[in-house]
């Protein structure tokens, strides 16, 4: 069992900047792949970033790309999420989850808006 806890969201002005973090408990957090999903209101969750255990390799959607950075530190067992150039479409609850698992956050909302 691993138990994950998202922290780090709020407001953001459009064009700002915002990271939130993944902290895991209660498993081996290394052997993962971990990756960062967000629903927005009304919208299905989508899968964002993903990130190998050893952090050697990631993905983005093209939605985020270029502007997220997804990363991790496995001996603090935490994931992060560095989100730039945020825009009002960014607005949503973001969660964290060890892919192909059943193990995810409960979220933290982040919203974009002036």
């Amino acid at each position: 069992q691993m138990r994950l806890v998202e922290s780090g969201g709020g407001l953001v002005q459009p064009g700002g900047s915002l990271s939130v973090s993944c902290a895991a408990f209660g498993s081996i957090f290394s052997i993962y792949t971990m990756g960062w999903y967000r629903q927005a209101p009304g919208k299905q969750r989508e899968q964002i970033a993903t990130i190998i255990s050893d952090g050697s390799r990631t993905t983005y959607s093209d939605s985020v790309k270029g502007r997220f950075t997804i990363s991790r530190d496995n001996a603090k067992n935490i994931l992060f999420l560095q989100m730039n150039s945020l825009k009002p479409e960014d607005t949503a609850v973001y969660y964290c989850n060890a892919v192909n698992t059943d193990y995810w956050g409960k979220g933290t909302l982040v919203t974009v808006s002036s």
